[in-house]
């Protein structure tokens, strides 16, 4: 006897809802990392602190 095949369309969304959770979570992160670091930069007294984009 056999078993059916088994139904993995639940586990395949729920490791994609996981996969989205700490994909969207590292970006938040990132983003407030940044901010921080400005933020902690203009408390000091510091008037340089926008990071600069040289291309």
């Amino acid at each position: 006897m056999s078993e059916p095949p088994t139904d993995r369309r639940g586990s395949l969304i729920a490791l994609a809802v996981i996969v989205t959770i700490v994909a969207g979570s590292l970006i938040i992160q990132r983003v407030l990392h940044k901010t921080g670091t400005i933020e902690d930069c203009m408390l000091a007294g510091r008037r340089n602190c926008a990071p600069l984009d040289i291309k």
